[in-house]
């Protein structure tokens, strides 16, 4: 039996200062997220909180401390977190102590959920992968932007979470929604 984590990556506060938020878009992200998270505490599941911070040490950086603004995202259901970690890197396996703290637990599959789709959750989903754990990447439970390409090109957020999920498939990870990644927890999970 495999024990399963869930990583809640980068749901903050922060991400509501920058221009790119989009309310519309959070709502369904946040519904989700939260059924995510509930059916794990449910599940027993541990749960690992991951912050990004970086930048000036500066309160008009919404990824500083100094702005208040690393907490978290408004609307996400409490929870006890089993872990929290700070990160400055995409990866939250980059500088932090959340790989040692996987091992100690025995922990072998990873549900990915967090902000924003195509960096910090894909980045951690690759080098999770690389390094020897499953991982179930819940696109349901991820939320991005709509960028520029280099060339001008509006790229929207559902066409970078279709590549993401493109990308991702069958190579670093599996694509589960909310109830597909509760369900395969609770089939790995020691009785």
């Amino acid at each position: 039996m495999t024990t399963t984590a869930l990583l809640l990556i980068d749901v903050q506060q922060s991400f509501v200062a920058r221009p790119y938020w989009n309310a519309d878009r959070a709502r369904p992200f946040l519904a989700h997220c939260n059924a995510l998270v509930q059916g794990a505490e449910r599940a027993g599941l541990p749960i690992v909180r991951v912050f990004h911070t970086d930048g000036p040490a500066q309160a008009d950086n919404p990824f500083a401390q100094a702005s208040g603004l690393i907490r978290p995202l408004d609307g996400l259901v409490d929870f006890s977190a089993a872990l929290t970690v700070e990160k400055h890197r995409h990866s939250a396996l980059v500088g932090t102590p959340l790989a040692v703290w996987l091992r100690e637990q025995g922990i072998g599959r990873l549900i990915v959920a967090g902000i924003r789709t195509e960096q910090c959750c894909e980045t951690t989903t690759r080098h999770a992968s690389d390094e020897g754990w499953q991982v179930d990447y819940c696109t349901d439970a991820t939320l991005t932007f709509d960028m520029r390409t280099p060339s001008g090109a509006l790229l929207s957020a559902d066409e970078i979470t279709e590549r993401t999920a493109t990308v991702l498939a069958g190579r670093f990870a599996t694509l589960v929604s909310v109830d597909e990644a509760l369900e395969r927890a609770a089939c790995r999970q020691p009785a």
